[in-house]
């Protein structure tokens, strides 16, 4: 008979309740405290079978009751809204350079440092193409039975990219009925609105269970100028156009200083538009006594839109000689001259907002699909140890559009050919429309494969217990492309000129795990693995974690490990992508804010390393029944990582006579930026550290069953790159604040329960102006009602005091970071499911 103590049995609600729901989680699902056998289960962070969920590693799982009762739309806004979470990861509120992704960023050390699995199997990478990281919404919130976030380095059981820690998305299985459930909202404002409809059929056989599931979700846009707090916007492109700064006056055809900034907030989105349809399946078959097939099976359809402002064209024409007419160049009449309009060394600058042409809508379709299947098996009924070999198959494929671009080249030969109609400042012709405008077409896409293999069990007693082990071996194949329009490949159009990516690699890696009970208390965990690329080379990483029960109420914890994240396929096979960046040209010869950067890939690049470490405590006094607390200090530390060189710095020294940052950055003679480049490499480096605090609390009173939760989390350190960005935020980078809380308290009785949460926010500072910004704080209700055991009913408001967003001087959309902050306001959602 196996016994276990009120800490052990503490510890896994604790970890199951780390969200507070306003359903019931059955705790006894995942460890019996008495059992005759005792089923071992897969723990996220281990693939050694345990009989439950006591490791060395802080998790948080957050069940399908409680994304239900927050009215969570996304699986990114399920995750972004952790305490954990920080930095700046793209979502449904990114709408300038996303192209409708949503990310994931775990301790905001990069959404490419944070792994993603699905159901403990790699997740292929998605979006438009050559992508580094999971695209969330290719796994619909219909689908999900629970998330589990490992918050430690976890390189030597799963390999790259799971520097920062685990996110694993278990899905729905052992389903046995029908169930039907549409869930949808809008904000206050009568606008962003969402919808989702899906359907689960499960069905039990004679030693198995077949589960199928269809989503379909939208969530419609909300435009920056629906929103009183959002301040115009002040662009210097205008419709009318301005030559060598200098603005007509249509109706006198006087020239003269620019009287005004164009908004291009009425064009912007807040929330961008997107359409899902998804399939899902999980299976399981006893094929005998001892031989399990398993499998599952995903295929999402995305389209997604943003839009911006109408085209910024910026052209240098070329004035001719003599004011003498030919067919490359412009003159500069009269009415020009005495308004001010003046060439430069034979060039002048045009610049012209193009709204006869139309807003800039950028469009995606992608296609994602992912098949897993395995066979598990005992190899031994005596010694207990099993085996597991598995297949898996990610591909996505992605088309992309920008409608309303402009093509710079026939653009020019437009103006050189009539000057008058472009000069004049009247509305474009639509042969001019027609004669410069251009759909951008690209596409491209990802594609991956794992062969895996694990034999785990119990290798030996000691006086303490079995010692449990697992050792395997995993193939895995990346590969990715991307093919930019051919306009833009050739330099030609208004946008930023990029070079084709295409690319992949191969691993092989070997790993093993043991867990050692030392003593009845003291329980010891190792990992090994080593990686060989077909890139750079090979890895070695180990974890080595401690759990000791220093009383019947007090586990300490402990984990040291390595990590490394391997280059990217568009890190490696890239090419040339073209950015226009804020700099300052200390040679004076460019006048503009934005220059344009050549970015740079490199297939020589090395490996990031990583050490990361966490020491903590779960604590459930005796003395309260129900309350459970955990505390834990982590810190990760990022070592030789592909980041890109500071190019302010590098102005600035080529400038003072270095000329190795000259050559570095491409800087020609005399200044000459025609060039200028910025390479990846393996300069960079990030320290983080942090405390995390988890208070969790069930208990009887007033005749109600009653649930607390609290997560908070204390950056104590984030630096990067030699800068420190502890409690500042900005429009680059995102915000990293000092605190950030979650609160959430339930009451239930019988067939109903309410809840009451709220999120906090804390000070941070402008990472460019160190200017104050303050804290925030959101609340939000629900209630949930099971009018029978096959139907039941929810509903809920977000961010009920409709709290506006912060503003940030250095922001990066509508005068603040959407990422960080709630833009939309005050949000009413509700739900139905029905069961047959």
């Amino acid at each position: 008979m196996i016994k276990k103590s009120k800490l052990s049995n503490s510890i896994n609600f604790a970890i199951l309740a780390s969200v507070s729901t306003a359903s019931a989680v059955s705790v006894s699902a995942y460890a019996a405290e008495e059992s005759a056998n005792v089923e071992r289960i897969a723990v996220t962070g281990s693939r050694i079978q345990r009989q439950d969920m006591e490791t060395a590693s802080p998790v948080t799982v957050i069940d399908a009751g409680a994304i239900r009762a927050e009215g969570y739309n996304s699986v990114d806004e399920i995750l972004q809204s952790q305490p954990a979470m920080a930095g700046m990861a793209v979502g449904s509120t990114t709408n300038n350079g996303a192209d409708g992704v949503a990310q994931v960023d775990l301790r905001g050390m990069g959404s490419n440092r944070t792994l993603v699995l699905l159901n403990g199997r790699r997740m292929v990478n998605s979006g438009s193409g050559a992508d580094s990281a999971v695209d969330l919404n290719t796994i619909p919130v219909a689908m999900i039975a629970r998330v589990e976030i490992l918050k430690d380095g976890a390189s030597a059981v799963y390999g790259s990219d799971a520097i920062a820690g685990v996110v694993n998305i278990i899905t729905k299985k052992d389903f046995e009925g029908f169930q039907f459930d549409i869930n949808g909202g809008a904000t206050s404002e009568g606008d962003g609105e969402n919808v989702e409809l899906s359907g689960l059929y499960g069905f039990n056989t004679d030693g198995g269970n077949f589960t199928f599931g269809l989503a379909y979700s939208e969530r419609k846009g909300v435009m920056q100028g629906d929103r009183d707090w959002v301040e115009e916007g002040a662009s210097s492109f205008i419709p009318e156009g301005t030559l060598g700064g200098k603005q007509i006056n249509p109706e006198t055809g006087e020239w003269g200083d620019r009287e005004y900034g164009y908004d291009y907030t009425d064009d912007s989105w807040l929330q961008t538009p997107n359409k899902r349809y998804s399939f899902f399946a999980n299976g399981t078959q006893e094929l005998s006594n001892d031989l399990i097939l398993s499998g599952d099976f995903l295929y999402t359809k995305r389209k997604s839109k943003q839009m911006m402002a109408a085209q910024p064209a910026n052209l240098d024409l070329k004035v001719c000689e003599g004011n003498i007419k030919q067919d490359d160049c412009i003159i500069l009449d009269d009415a020009m001259v005495a308004g001010g309009v003046e060439a430069d060394e034979g060039m002048i600058n045009y610049r012209k907002r193009m709204n006869d042409v139309g807003n800039r809508v950028y469009e995606q379709e992608t296609d994602t699909f992912r098949i897993s299947a395995g066979l598990a098996g005992m190899l031994d009924i005596n010694t207990g140890m099993d085996w597991d070999i598995s297949y898996t198959y990610g591909k996505n494929e992605a088309d992309t559009w920008v409608h309303n671009s402009i093509h710079q080249g026939n653009m020019e030969k437009s103006i050189y050919a009539n000057q008058d109609a472009w000069f004049g400042g009247d509305p474009m012709t639509q042969d001019m429309i027609d004669a410069v405008s251009y759909t951008e077409t690209s596409n491209g896409g990802n594609e991956q494969h794992v062969l895996a293999g694990v034999i785990s069990g119990e290798a030996f007693d000691l006086d303490a217990g079995a010692v449990a082990f697992a050792i395997g071996a995993e193939y895995r194949h990346e590969s990715g492309y991307y093919n930019p329009d051919a306009v833009i490949v050739a330099g030609e159009g208004t946008a930023a000129q990029q070079d084709p990516t295409d690319g992949s690699f191969d691993v092989f890696s070997v790993y093993q795990e043991v867990s050692v009970p030392f003593t009845d208390k003291l329980t010891g965990e190792f990992a090994l693995r080593y990686d060989d690329y077909s890139t750079f080379g090979s890895a070695a990483t180990w974890k080595v974690g401690l759990t000791y029960e220093a009383t019947d109420d007090l586990m300490l914890r402990t984990v040291a490990a390595t990590g490394f994240r391997a280059p990217s396929v568009s890190e490696l096979f890239g090419g040339n992508s073209g950015s226009f960046d804020y700099l300052d040209d200390p040679w004076g010869n460019e006048q503009d804010a934005q220059i344009l950067v050549n970015y740079t890939s490199d297939e020589n690049l090395d490996a990031e390393s990583s050490e990361s470490y966490t020491a903590g405590l779960v604590y459930s006094p005796s003395y309260v029944e129900g309350m459970s607390v955990t505390l834990d200090w982590w810190r990760f530390k990022i070592d030789n990582a592909i980041a890109r060189l500071d190019v302010q710095a590098g102005l600035d020294n080529c400038f003072a006579g270095n000329t190795s940052a000259c050559e570095t950055f491409n800087i020609g003679a005399n200044g000459d930026l025609s060039d200028l480049s910025n390479p990846l490499t393996n300069v960079g480096y990030q320290d983080t550290s942090g405390i995390d605090f988890n208070l969790a609390y069930t208990f009887e009173g007033l005749g109600l069953d009653w649930k607390i939760n609290n997560d908070l989390t204390y950056l104590l350190k984030f630096e990067q790159d030699g800068i420190e960005y502890t409690g500042t935020i900005g429009g680059m980078y995102g915000g990293y604040a000092e605190y950030k809380n979650n609160f959430n308290i339930s009451a239930s009785r019988g067939d109903w329960s309410v809840m009451y949460s709220n999120r906090f926010i804390g000070e941070m500072n402008d990472v460019n102006t160190d200017e104050a910004i303050s804290s925030v704080l959101y609340h939000n209700v629900s209630g949930v009602y099971h009018f029978s055991d096959a139907f039941s009913a929810n509903i809920g408001v977000k961010n009920l005091t409709n709290e506006e967003p912060i503003m940030v001087t250095s922001g990066n959309e509508a005068g603040t970071v959407p990422e960080v902050y709630d833009t939309l306001g005050r949000q009413i959602y509700a739900g139905v499911s029905m069961k047959f």
